[in-house]
């Protein structure tokens, strides 16, 4: 193929996010792969043999989307993703971004670079030296030397990098910057005071700017960055760099910890927060964890069933909780045992499982909310098990308004976890009195609720009415 018949199947040049202003979204790896084999050998033989040589340094030709920086007059640029999602990289090709002119020799838009991680050691070995830090992504004629005596980089153009460790805020008492890469900021133990040290060194050139990658988790600082309106954020799951990972690591992964908040953030990127005003606190849940099962009186499996048996359907909630009965009523104490929750079933595969789950545990009743599908509901599980001992509910209120007792409860010590339960712990930071601040339905929330009404505010309620004697 000529190269300009090469030169007409590439696409047109279009803006794209990034601080370079023009970019074609799909004259890169991705484009070459999906085209033709012609295309692919006729584009290579067009290339000239200097062209051929810089092609595996050309990062923008092999980036993935999030894997570049937006446009924009931005300060910080934030690059959330999950575990092996590609974050390392994007900071080293960003820095070589920064201080690389368009020659070795010639000066870039940087200077004075800052590179701080948790610690020195983290900074060096996965920063500088990891498979995909500075070193190992920098061409031959641009890699910089390191100087360990002064822990810092130096680039043929004069640029440096100084290696400085959020373990020792201090450190960055003193020194300016005009560029820095901030990693892993998300798990630093000092890490508000560390980025408010860098901010005040921040300072140099006409445009400084910053960028952190991390893997998201619910920190005060975190959150702060975020929300400025001078930062941009950039995000991709673990799968987004399938390529490089092994798919036995993926299969598996995901196979351990589907469903639970710690898929989300490790693997989907996502920033787990507790709502604004939220029934309960992931800290508060975490502070009544139990470890051992401790002696119950009662075992109750509670259900809020599914509508619908579609994969984006809402879950069928189901909890089972037990109780200790002993003293006054007012003192009696609830332990989740189990969110045996399903989503995606049909009704006869989540019947099942509510039986299963009344049956493992002993369960001396099976509480459902009846409000859609009535009869019916009652009809089905008798279908699996035609003796279990079963009980209708209808709710009269809202969500919230039916959950705040039940928070209540919590906030008194009177309901612990055995154990950790992600999703369902999730729906409750979401829970508020306005309403559920998530996605979907809190179909394990609503569970939970009825599980601990029956065990600890019914009976209160049922002592509390009025009594007659017979003369």
């Amino acid at each position: 193929m000529s190269k300009t018949a090469v030169k007409n199947t590439v696409p047109p040049l279009a803006p794209r996010r990034s601080t370079l202003p023009m970019r074609a979204p799909k004259l890169g790896a991705d484009w070459l792969v999906s085209a033709e084999a012609e295309v692919q050998d006729g584009f290579l033989e067009a290339l000239t043999d200097e062209a051929l040589l810089a092609l595996p340094w050309i990062f923008e030709f092999w980036a993935l989307p999030h894997q570049l920086p937006p446009d924009g007059d931005w300060m910080s640029w934030v690059i959330m993703g999950g575990r092996g999602a590609g974050k390392t990289r994007a900071g080293s090709e960003w820095v070589r971004s920064m201080v690389e002119g368009p020659t070795p020799q010639c000066p870039g838009r940087a200077r004075r670079m800052c590179l701080l991680g948790e610690t020195f050691d983290q900074v060096r070995e996965v920063m500088i030296f990891g498979e995909s830090g500075i070193l190992a992504c920098s061409p031959p004629d641009r890699r910089p030397e390191w100087q360990a005596g002064r822990r810092r980089l130096e680039w043929p153009n004069g640029a440096v990098a100084e290696a400085h460790s959020a373990h020792d805020p201090e450190s960055l008492r003193g020194p300016q910057f005009d560029a820095a890469w901030a990693d892993e900021l998300a798990k630093w133990k000092r890490a508000e005071a560390a980025w408010d040290m860098l901010q005040f060194g921040l300072r140099l050139g006409d445009d400084p700017r910053q960028c952190v990658t991390t893997t998201p988790r619910n920190v005060g600082v975190l959150k702060q960055i975020l929300a400025a309106p001078s930062t941009v954020v950039t995000s991709a799951p673990t799968e987004a760099n399938r390529a490089h990972l092994a798919e036995s690591f993926l299969r598996e992964v995901r196979r351990r910890h589907r469903g639970t908040a710690l898929e989300r953030q490790e693997l989907d990127g996502v920033l787990l927060e507790d709502a604004e005003g939220a029934l309960w606190s992931r800290a508060g849940i975490a502070a009544q964890r139990l470890e051992d099962l401790p002696p119950l009186d009662r075992v109750v499996v509670a259900v809020d069933p599914a509508v619908t048996a579609r994969a984006g359907s809402d879950a069928c909630g189901i909890v089972v909780v037990g109780a200790q009965m002993q003293g006054p009523v007012h003192e009696w104490r609830a332990v989740v045992l189990e969110d045996a929750s399903v989503q995606g079933r049909m009704p006869i595969d989540w019947a099942r499982a509510v039986i299963a789950a009344t049956e493992r545990h002993g369960a001396s009743q099976l509480v459902v909310e009846v409000n859609q599908g009535g009869d019916l509901i009652e009809t089905l599980l008798r279908t699996v098990d035609p003796g279990v001992p079963y009980r209708a509910v209808r709710a009269q209120r809202g969500k919230a308004a039916r959950a705040e007792p039940v928070a209540a409860l919590y906030e008194q010590g009177r309901v612990r976890h055995l154990g950790v339960f992600d999703t369902l712990e999730d729906e409750m930071c979401r829970m508020t009195l306005r309403g559920y601040e998530g996605s979907g339905s809190p179909d394990r929330v609503d569970a939970l609720v009825w599980a601990v009404h029956e065990l600890l505010i019914r009976p209160r309620e049922v002592q509390a009415q009025p009594h007659y004697r017979a003369l």
